[in-house]
Protein backbone atom coordinates (compact mmCIF):
# COMPACT_ATOMS: atom_id res chain seq x y z
CA UNK A 1 0.00 0.00 0.00
CA UNK A 2 1.39 3.40 -0.98
CA UNK A 3 -0.19 6.90 -0.88
CA UNK A 4 -3.38 5.36 0.47
CA UNK A 5 -3.80 3.10 -2.51
CA UNK A 6 -3.81 -0.62 -3.02
CA UNK A 7 -2.58 -1.98 -6.35
CA UNK A 8 -1.62 -5.55 -7.07
CA UNK A 9 0.35 -7.44 -9.71
CA UNK A 10 -0.33 -10.82 -11.21
CA UNK A 11 -2.36 -12.93 -13.59
CA UNK A 12 -5.12 -15.49 -13.03
CA UNK A 13 -6.47 -17.36 -16.04
CA UNK A 14 -10.00 -18.61 -16.58
CA UNK A 15 -11.23 -19.99 -19.90
CA UNK A 16 -14.84 -19.50 -21.32
CA UNK A 17 -16.73 -20.44 -25.34
CA UNK A 18 -19.67 -18.61 -26.56
CA UNK A 19 -22.71 -20.88 -26.29
CA UNK A 20 -24.77 -19.28 -29.04
CA UNK A 21 -26.91 -16.21 -29.32
CA UNK A 22 -28.11 -15.94 -25.75
CA UNK A 23 -29.00 -12.91 -23.71
CA UNK A 24 -26.03 -10.97 -22.42
CA UNK A 25 -25.79 -10.47 -18.70
CA UNK A 26 -23.28 -9.30 -16.13
CA UNK A 27 -20.53 -11.64 -15.07
CA UNK A 28 -20.27 -11.35 -11.32
CA UNK A 29 -17.78 -12.44 -8.72
CA UNK A 30 -15.58 -11.20 -5.95
CA UNK A 31 -11.89 -10.62 -5.39
CA UNK A 32 -10.73 -11.03 -1.80
CA UNK A 33 -7.34 -9.57 -0.94
CA UNK A 34 -5.53 -10.99 2.05
CA UNK A 35 -2.23 -10.33 3.79
CA UNK A 36 -0.72 -12.68 6.36
CA UNK A 37 -3.92 -14.71 6.14
CA UNK A 38 -6.20 -11.79 7.06
CA UNK A 39 -8.68 -10.21 4.68
CA UNK A 40 -8.04 -6.55 3.91
CA UNK A 41 -10.67 -3.90 4.52
CA UNK A 42 -9.78 -2.20 1.22
CA UNK A 43 -9.97 -4.61 -1.74
CA UNK A 44 -9.84 -1.99 -4.47
CA UNK A 45 -7.82 -1.64 -7.67
CA UNK A 46 -7.60 -5.22 -8.77
CA UNK A 47 -8.25 -5.35 -12.53
CA UNK A 48 -10.41 -8.24 -13.76
CA UNK A 49 -10.87 -8.88 -17.47
CA UNK A 50 -12.27 -11.55 -19.80
CA UNK A 51 -11.03 -12.61 -23.23
CA UNK A 52 -13.29 -14.99 -25.20
CA UNK A 53 -11.83 -18.36 -26.16
CA UNK A 54 -12.92 -20.01 -29.41
CA UNK A 55 -14.70 -16.93 -30.75
CA UNK A 56 -13.73 -13.46 -31.87
CA UNK A 57 -14.84 -10.26 -30.23
CA UNK A 58 -14.54 -6.78 -31.67
CA UNK A 59 -11.67 -5.09 -29.81
CA UNK A 60 -12.56 -1.88 -28.02
CA UNK A 61 -11.54 1.43 -29.57
CA UNK A 62 -10.57 4.61 -27.78
CA UNK A 63 -12.50 7.75 -28.62
CA UNK A 64 -9.84 10.20 -29.91
CA UNK A 65 -11.58 13.02 -28.06
CA UNK A 66 -11.45 11.14 -24.75
CA UNK A 67 -7.77 10.34 -24.24
CA UNK A 68 -7.31 9.56 -20.52
CA UNK A 69 -4.73 11.44 -18.49
CA UNK A 70 -2.19 10.48 -15.86
CA UNK A 71 -1.67 13.90 -14.31
CA UNK A 72 1.57 14.60 -12.44
CA UNK A 73 0.55 16.60 -9.40
CA UNK A 74 2.13 16.92 -5.93
CA UNK A 75 4.77 14.34 -6.89
CA UNK A 76 2.18 11.71 -7.68
CA UNK A 77 0.22 10.36 -10.65
CA UNK A 78 -3.52 10.99 -10.65
CA UNK A 79 -5.05 8.48 -11.06
CA UNK A 80 -2.41 5.85 -10.42
CA UNK A 81 -4.23 3.11 -12.35
CA UNK A 82 -5.74 3.18 -15.85
CA UNK A 83 -7.21 0.52 -18.12
CA UNK A 84 -7.22 1.32 -21.84
CA UNK A 85 -7.79 -0.57 -25.12
CA UNK A 86 -4.79 -1.70 -27.13
CA UNK A 87 -3.91 0.99 -29.65
CA UNK A 88 -5.09 3.73 -27.29
CA UNK A 89 -3.15 6.69 -25.96
CA UNK A 90 -2.54 8.21 -22.54
CA UNK A 91 -1.64 11.84 -21.94
CA UNK A 92 0.91 12.75 -19.25
CA UNK A 93 0.45 16.45 -18.32
CA UNK A 94 2.87 18.01 -15.83
CA UNK A 95 0.81 20.04 -13.36
CA UNK A 96 3.65 20.46 -10.85
CA UNK A 97 5.79 23.65 -10.74
CA UNK A 98 8.94 21.65 -11.53
CA UNK A 99 10.25 19.07 -14.01
CA UNK A 100 9.27 15.43 -14.37
CA UNK A 101 10.69 12.59 -16.44
CA UNK A 102 8.09 9.86 -16.98
CA UNK A 103 9.35 6.46 -18.11
CA UNK A 104 8.42 2.78 -18.33
CA UNK A 105 11.20 0.34 -19.16
CA UNK A 106 10.37 -2.89 -17.36
CA UNK A 107 7.27 -4.55 -18.82
CA UNK A 108 4.47 -3.68 -21.22
CA UNK A 109 5.07 -0.54 -23.28
CA UNK A 110 8.64 0.77 -22.99
CA UNK A 111 9.11 4.54 -23.25
CA UNK A 112 11.07 7.49 -21.86
CA UNK A 113 9.48 10.95 -22.17
CA UNK A 114 12.60 12.81 -21.01
CA UNK A 115 12.53 15.98 -18.92
CA UNK A 116 9.59 18.28 -19.43
CA UNK A 117 8.57 21.34 -17.49
CA UNK A 118 5.48 22.58 -15.68
CA UNK A 119 2.47 23.23 -17.87
CA UNK A 120 3.60 20.91 -20.69
CA UNK A 121 2.37 17.46 -21.64
CA UNK A 122 3.34 14.30 -23.51
CA UNK A 123 1.33 11.43 -25.03
CA UNK A 124 2.16 7.74 -25.32
CA UNK A 125 0.65 5.30 -27.82
CA UNK A 126 0.13 1.89 -26.17
CA UNK A 127 0.33 -0.43 -29.16
CA UNK A 128 0.59 -3.75 -27.33
CA UNK A 129 -1.38 -5.48 -24.62
CA UNK A 130 0.12 -5.91 -21.18
CA UNK A 131 0.84 -4.14 -17.92
CA UNK A 132 3.07 -1.07 -17.98
CA UNK A 133 4.69 0.10 -14.74
CA UNK A 134 5.30 3.84 -14.90
CA UNK A 135 7.69 5.96 -12.83
CA UNK A 136 9.37 9.36 -12.71
CA UNK A 137 13.15 9.40 -13.05
CA UNK A 138 13.40 12.34 -10.61
CA UNK A 139 10.89 11.43 -7.89
CA UNK A 140 11.08 7.79 -6.72
CA UNK A 141 7.79 8.00 -4.81
CA UNK A 142 5.84 8.38 -8.06
CA UNK A 143 4.40 5.27 -9.69
CA UNK A 144 1.37 4.32 -11.76
CA UNK A 145 0.15 1.42 -13.86
CA UNK A 146 -1.53 1.25 -17.27
CA UNK A 147 -3.23 -2.04 -18.14
CA UNK A 148 -3.75 -2.40 -21.91
CA UNK A 149 -6.44 -4.84 -23.06
CA UNK A 150 -7.90 -6.21 -26.31
CA UNK A 151 -11.30 -6.98 -24.80
CA UNK A 152 -14.30 -4.86 -23.75
CA UNK A 153 -15.04 -7.07 -20.74
CA UNK A 154 -13.25 -5.72 -17.68
CA UNK A 155 -13.68 -3.95 -14.35
CA UNK A 156 -11.50 -2.39 -11.66
CA UNK A 157 -12.59 -3.50 -8.22
CA UNK A 158 -13.51 -0.94 -5.60
CA UNK A 159 -13.14 -1.14 -1.83
CA UNK A 160 -15.51 -4.10 -1.37
CA UNK A 161 -13.88 -6.29 -4.02
CA UNK A 162 -17.12 -7.03 -5.88
CA UNK A 163 -17.00 -7.53 -9.66
CA UNK A 164 -19.84 -7.05 -12.14
CA UNK A 165 -18.75 -6.94 -15.79
CA UNK A 166 -21.77 -5.98 -17.94
CA UNK A 167 -23.04 -7.58 -21.17
CA UNK A 168 -20.97 -10.77 -21.05
CA UNK A 169 -22.43 -13.53 -23.29
CA UNK A 170 -22.43 -17.03 -21.79
CA UNK A 171 -19.45 -19.10 -22.86
CA UNK A 172 -15.77 -19.78 -22.24
CA UNK A 173 -13.33 -16.96 -21.50
CA UNK A 174 -9.86 -16.37 -20.25
CA UNK A 175 -10.20 -14.38 -17.04
CA UNK A 176 -7.13 -12.45 -15.92
CA UNK A 177 -6.50 -10.50 -12.75
CA UNK A 178 -3.90 -7.85 -11.97
CA UNK A 179 -3.01 -6.46 -8.55
CA UNK A 180 0.23 -4.87 -7.48
CA UNK A 181 0.93 -6.59 -4.19
CA UNK A 182 0.56 -10.22 -5.29
CA UNK A 183 3.32 -12.17 -6.97
CA UNK A 184 2.69 -13.33 -10.56
CA UNK A 185 3.09 -16.97 -9.53
CA UNK A 186 0.44 -16.50 -6.87
CA UNK A 187 -2.10 -15.48 -9.48
CA UNK A 188 -0.94 -17.99 -12.07
CA UNK A 189 -1.77 -20.70 -9.56
CA UNK A 190 -5.41 -19.58 -9.76
CA UNK A 191 -5.65 -20.48 -13.46
CA UNK A 192 -8.56 -22.73 -14.31
CA UNK A 193 -11.13 -23.34 -17.01
CA UNK A 194 -14.76 -22.56 -16.30
CA UNK A 195 -17.95 -22.15 -18.28
CA UNK A 196 -20.25 -19.19 -17.71
CA UNK A 197 -23.88 -19.95 -18.47
CA UNK A 198 -27.20 -18.21 -17.95
CA UNK A 199 -27.72 -20.37 -14.89
CA UNK A 200 -24.18 -19.76 -13.63
CA UNK A 201 -23.20 -16.15 -14.50
CA UNK A 202 -20.43 -15.98 -11.89
CA UNK A 203 -16.79 -16.94 -11.44
CA UNK A 204 -17.24 -17.10 -7.67
CA UNK A 205 -14.63 -15.75 -5.28
CA UNK A 206 -10.93 -15.46 -6.01
CA UNK A 207 -8.68 -15.00 -3.00
CA UNK A 208 -5.36 -13.25 -3.60
CA UNK A 209 -2.62 -13.19 -0.99
CA UNK A 210 -0.64 -9.96 -0.99
CA UNK A 211 3.04 -10.35 -0.18
CA UNK A 212 4.40 -6.82 -0.52
CA UNK A 213 4.58 -3.73 -2.68
CA UNK A 214 6.34 -4.75 -5.87
CA UNK A 215 6.82 -1.18 -7.08
CA UNK A 216 8.13 0.36 -3.86
CA UNK A 217 11.87 -0.16 -4.37
CA UNK A 218 12.26 0.34 -8.10
CA UNK A 219 15.39 1.78 -9.70
CA UNK A 220 15.65 4.79 -12.00
CA UNK A 221 15.64 4.55 -15.79
CA UNK A 222 19.34 3.73 -15.79
CA UNK A 223 18.83 0.75 -13.48
CA UNK A 224 20.51 2.53 -10.56
CA UNK A 225 19.40 3.76 -7.16
CA UNK A 226 17.87 7.24 -7.02
CA UNK A 227 20.22 10.02 -5.94
CA UNK A 228 19.34 12.61 -3.32
CA UNK A 229 18.09 15.72 -5.14
CA UNK A 230 20.14 18.89 -5.21
CA UNK A 231 17.76 21.67 -4.00
CA UNK A 232 19.76 24.27 -5.93
CA UNK A 233 19.04 22.49 -9.21
CA UNK A 234 15.91 24.00 -10.86
CA UNK A 235 14.94 20.52 -12.09
CA UNK A 236 14.24 19.50 -8.49
CA UNK A 237 12.76 22.78 -7.31
CA UNK A 238 9.40 22.71 -5.64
Amino acid sequence: MRNGRTITVGVALIFVSVLGAQAQQPLTGRVELTRNGHRLKNESEAVVWLTPVGTKVDPPHQNPSEVPKLVQKDKSFRPDLLVIPVGGKVEFPNSDPFFHNVFSLFEGKRFDLGLYEAGTSRKVHFDRTGVSYIFCNIHPQMSAVVVVLNTPYYQITRSGGAVSIPNVPPGRYRLQIWNEAALPETLNALSREITISESQPSFGTIKIEQTGDLLANHTNKYGREYENPDPSNPIYSE
